[in-house]
């Protein structure tokens, strides 16, 4: 849902600062360029502003940065790209000079890191304006506090501070113009109290969290539970052996294919690749690849388990039909489970493992060749 700016909402302006490196997120790029959500991080944190009513919106970025922000936020009007400062203080003074000769009424600054901002804390940072130069919003700490020296904190009397912050924008300017010391401010509140103004607080939204670890975009960017499905099929062929879920078969004929073609450890494979949205079990092993001839595919699935668990995902079951007239799969469906458990590493009792024909019908019912279909549902890690 588009939100809008509120009907007696005054006109304001707001600045992003999005010129950190972000290293601590382990993103290939800044945390603020990263995707998330199905956006970077940037365009989120702006769009909240934007469709809001904030003009101009200033982005203070990192050097060099302004071609591929203009990308990231291509379609937006009343944007300013700038480059930032080397901290977040000289940031935000930069942004406020650049839209000084406008001279807004208000102004809120916002971290891009916060990309999920509610236009409710919007509307209350600027309700509250009018009634003081600066306003915050906050959240009550509910764990206990201590001090590194030992002594316990009141949390009663503490707050967590989040952004956007809002301020009379003649104010926020003059507190930056004023300040004295190193630009190493926390944030503008801090800034404009030490030149003696006033913050009033709001109250926050745990939706404004800051994204800071990789751990916050992968369980943002991921839902608790993924599923997938894998089907596949070999020619069944004098002379090879038979293997169906990493055992051994006794069989008049066996699997064809460039590994030792488990078909249904194959579909398996496919299953686990598919819930986290990895491609498929050729993109992986490739035929045309001589090291997996004959390989056991055994060594696909556990592959597959560690992408699951390296996109923070654990097996939750598996379900495994194979499709055949023969042979019988009964009699080693217990050490096929067994199997699968093993390579999984999950409790035997989140795998199974079921057969049925085609009533003679297809290539399977000709007794031709083998098919099998799996899904997969995969837990995400807490």
């Amino acid at each position: 849902m588009v939100s809008s700016p509120a009907p007696d909402q005054p006109p304001f302006a707001a600045v992003i600062v999005a010129a950190g490196k972000g290293l601590r997120a382990g993103q290939p790029l800044p945390k603020q360029f990263a995707p998330w959500r199905g956006k970077t991080v940037l365009r989120h944190a702006v769009e909240a502003l934007h469709q809001a009513g904030a003009r101009p919106v200033v982005v203070a970025l990192p050097e060099g940065a302004n071609a591929l922000a203009a990308e990231m936020l291509a379609g937006l009007d009343g944007l300013v790209l700038l480059t930032g400062g080397a901290t977040r203080q000289e940031s935000v003074a930069l942004a406020l000079e650049a839209m000084a000769g406008s001279a807004p009424g208000a102004v809120l600054i916002h971290d891009a890191a916060r990309p999920d901002c509610p236009a409710e804390v919007i509307q209350r940072l600027l309700a509250t304006l009018p009634g003081a130069p600066g306003a915050i919003p906050v959240l009550p700490v509910t764990d206990s506090m201590i001090r590194l020296s030992g002594e316990a904190e009141d949390r009663a009397q503490l707050r967590r501070v989040q952004t956007p912050q809002a301020f009379r924008f003649p104010a926020i300017l003059a507190a930056h113009r004023a300040w004295a010391g190193e630009p190493l401010a926390g944030d503008d509140a801090e800034v404009l109290r030490a030149n003696g103004g006033a913050v009033a607080l709001v109250e926050g939204d745990e939706r404004l969290r800051k994204l800071t670890f990789a751990a916050d975009f992968r369980s943002d960017t991921m839902p608790p539970i993924r599923i997938g499905t894998g089907y596949d099929v070999h020619r069944l062929e004098a002379g090879e052996e038979l293997w169906l879920c990493g055992v051994l078969v006794p069989h008049d004929k066996g699997l064809s294919g460039h590994s030792d073609a488990d078909v249904a450890l194959h579909a398996l494979v496919d299953a686990i690749l598919g819930a986290v949205a990895a491609g498929d079990i050729g993109q992986h092993f490739p035929p045309s690849d001589p090291q997996w001839r004959g390989a056991n595919s055994g060594r696909f699935v556990e592959h597959a388990v560690t992408l699951a668990a390296t996109s923070g995902y654990t097996i939750g079951n598996v379900d495994l039909t194979i499709i055949c007239e023969e042979p019988k799969i009964g009699p080693h469906r217990d050490a096929m489970r067994q199997r699968i458990s093993t390579l999984l590493g999950v409790d035997l009792s989140l795998v199974s493992v079921k057969a049925t024909t085609t009533e003679r019908l297809g290539f399977t019912g000709r007794g031709e060749g083998i098919a099998a279909q799996a899904v997969a549902t995969l837990i995400a890690r807490q």
